[in-house]
């Protein structure tokens, strides 16, 4: 089974420039979770008929949003993250804005989420430390008890040093922060495995570059988005990839392979 994962930035632009299209021509996966889809269901010219769809989108037109294409029916899907806690802010409720998606198959839950970015002056941080981070931990485990789960998307943070091009520079921006990083060691912490980490352990390479300087042209990247798999299914996992030639977006795909 090959599942990727992909922040399109908007669905509409990914698609009006042909770039998902050609990409599921070729890639075929059996599933397809994207981020950022900036739209609603009939607002993006979608024609993928061997999926289904999947939506979760913002409140807010144009914004955020998350969205799967699977070719395999899901037992139940939810978007729903069944917290009780007061998420609203300045910016905002991320619960709002199309950010958690929830697929459950035979084998596994699949969550597709878009993390809420803490903004240049680290606006959102105390949100995502205190709130955001803390309550998809407590989810994730939740659903573990039921089944294991792969967890992918866009989680605006580079853990480590090597997740970054240039982490001497960026200790105190978004991005990051000690207190980013920290949101996701908290979930390798509890067991999930960084599954690319998991296969190229010391390997720099990147999901997303800036607009700026030539960044994509100079490698001059950021490792944010993830596959995440509950540890009981190490051994199911064959590969875990990054895609960092297909265009289309400020982000590149990237994928698992698990075999059962």
């Amino acid at each position: 089974m090959k599942i990727f994962s992909w922040n399109v930035n908007g669905l509409r632009a990914v698609l009006n420039k042909g770039a998902l299209q050609e990409f599921i021509d070729e890639k075929n996966p059996d599933i397809l979770c994207v981020q950022e889809t900036k739209a609603k269901p009939g607002q993006a010219e979608v024609d993928f008929p061997e999926y289904e769809e999947l939506w979760n989108s913002a409140e807010r037109a144009g914004y955020s949003g998350t969205a799967i294409f699977t070719k395999i029916k899901p037992i139940s899907v939810s978007n729903v993250l069944p917290i009780e806690a007061d998420f609203s802010d300045q910016f905002g409720d991320p619960l709002n804005e199309g950010r958690v998606q929830t697929a459950e198959f035979e084998k596994f839950y699949l969550v597709n989420i878009y993390t809420p970015n803490s903004k240049r002056a680290l606006e959102r941080l105390n949100l995502r430390e205190k709130l955001w981070d803390p309550a998809i931990l407590k989810y994730l485990k939740d659903l573990e008890k039921e089944k294991p789960v792969v967890v992918c998307g866009d989680f605006n943070a580079a853990h480590t040093e090597l997740d970054i091009a240039r982490p001497e520079t960026n200790h105190h921006n978004a991005g990051f922060t000690d207190e980013e990083r920290k949101g996701i060691g908290n979930l390798l912490e509890v067991g999930f495995i960084d599954t690319f980490r998991e296969l190229n352990p010391e390997s720099e390479r990147y999901t997303w570059w800036s607009h700026w300087g030539h960044a994509r042209e100079n490698n001059v990247g950021w490792r944010i988005d993830y596959f995440f798999i509950s540890e009981s299914l190490k051994k199911n996992l064959k590969d875990a990839e990054i895609y960092e030639g297909v265009m289309g977006s400020d982000h590149c795909p990237i994928s698992i392979e698990l075999e059962f």
